[in-house]
């Protein structure tokens, strides 16, 4: 995500200052990073109250709060250091900003101000490098979004137009398709119509913090319908073996209307705890597990429906060798694939590099084509490589192209307009 510059109230109270503040008119309600200003400071101040006296010997410069960063006792003719603070985003916080105590016991001035200084300039050095790296990030975010938007798009149209493909399993891969795209229409809108948008940020209006809820919404329907194909492909292969039966009102209620659940309660949690302005960009809040507990948990059992799956089909099914049975094992396949690569985002994200390596940015750019690309990868496996897919859009390429051109074969079709190669049906 692009850096968001927002605007920062210095807090005014007998502060050191630090360079690069400046005063700001105050604006109604704080924003994130003023909470965060406000909370280091009481912080500071009880710490301050609470720490003993110095216990070197010498002059030493006191401990003091300079609007940025609470400085300890520090002795005389020596620098102090701490973390730069995370305020700000454009400030490196694996970065250190220094406060030098002078000989006679008081903190270095600034020669132009003449009052005492914090030397953060080194917070922000990389901020140009940053801002490439996460536009990049942007670009391909977008790029993924709109790819799996548009092969989404294609692969809906072809179940749409080929009747023969009608089934209850095609039923759920339709709306597996329909919330990937709904996630890919509402994400686009996010990152090029809010996130680059400060005065919208600032002003924090009721339509954007709805459409960051609509997002949260979508992205859980997209993992619940993810878990209603492995519960169909269960319910087919354990309880009912190769019965397609069933009414599919349950998985309707499953993948559109669970969702909904902790998505209320999400809403609802963070609009009375934590309202923290600014269409509810920061992604780092705790409260996000809400929405994302049941999205891990969904994944969990989807997993474990797959691998009893794999047990029947290993166990009891080893002699069946039939079409139906193969096609089914492809099926279950397409499917195992697809759980671990949806979920790798939420058993990586815990194990985050630390900030400014090589690793992190390869961490950056990885997680970021697996988190974007999900639905172009949803689109190729259960569209674009499913072979019964394929096996209808070649004879209909056949009937309707290579029988008025017959010279023109290269897809191998024959006469019958059956290709002679076969494909993974899923």
């Amino acid at each position: 995500m692009i850096p968001v510059f927002t605007v920062i109230i210095i807090i005014i109270g007998g502060f050191d200052v630090c360079q690069g503040q400046s005063s700001q008119p105050t604006v109604k309600g704080l924003t994130l990073e003023q909470k965060k200003m406000m909370t280091s400071q009481y912080e500071c101040y009880m710490k301050m109250m609470t720490d003993p006296p110095f216990e070197g010997e010498g002059v030493f410069c006191n401990r003091t709060w300079d609007g940025w960063g609470c400085w300890g006792d520090t002795p005389a003719g020596t620098v102090a250091e701490l973390n730069c603070p995370d305020f700000f985003p454009d400030f490196d916080t694996s970065l250190r900003a220094s406060k030098t105590c002078m000989r006679d016991g008081s903190w270095y001035r600034h020669p132009e101000s003449n009052r005492s200084w914090s030397d953060y300039t080194i917070c922000n050095a990389n901020t140009r490098q940053h801002q490439q790296r996460h536009l990049s990030l942007l670009y391909i975010t977008l790029a993924g979004y709109g790819l799996s938007l548009i092969a989404l798009v294609v692969s809906l149209g072809i179940f749409f137009y080929f009747k023969s493909l009608s089934c209850p399993r095609i039923t759920i891969h339709k709306n597996l398709f329909f919330a990937f795209i709904l996630n890919s229409i509402l994400w686009i809108i996010w990152f090029t119509v809010v996130v680059p948008d400060n005065d919208l940020l600032k002003q924090n209006p009721v339509s954007c913090r709805v459409l960051h809820v609509l997002t949260q919404y979508a992205l859980g329907c997209n993992y619940f319908w993810m878990l209603c194909e492995g519960i169909y492909l269960h319910t087919l292969i354990v309880v009912a073996v190769f019965s397609e039966k069933g009414s599919l009102l349950w998985y309707y209620l499953l993948g559109w209307g669970f969702p909904a659940i902790p998505t209320i309660i999400y809403t609802v949690v963070r609009s009375i705890y934590a309202d923290d302005k600014e269409c509810w960009i920061n992604a780092s809040t705790k409260l996000l597990y809400v929405n994302q507990g049941p999205i891990i948990a969904a994944l969990l059992v989807n997993l474990f429906f797959l691998l009893n799956i794999l047990r029947v089909l290993i166990t009891k099914l080893r002699a069946t060798n039939t079409p139906e049975t193969n096609s089914y094992r492809k099926a279950v396949r397409a499917t195992l694939i697809l759980v671990p690569l949806l979920g790798v985002q939420f058993v990586v994200v815990p194990f985050r590099p630390t900030d400014g390596t090589t690793a992190e940015v390869i961490y950056d750019y990885a997680s970021t084509v697996l988190m974007n690309y999900q639905g172009l990868f949803v689109a190729l496996i259960y569209c674009f490589f499913n072979g019964e897919v394929m096996d209808v859009l070649y004879k209909w390429f056949y009937l309707n192209v290579l029988e008025k051109y017959p010279k023109n074969d290269p897809f191998g079709i024959n006469t019958t307009g059956e290709k002679t190669t076969r494909h993974t049906a899923v």
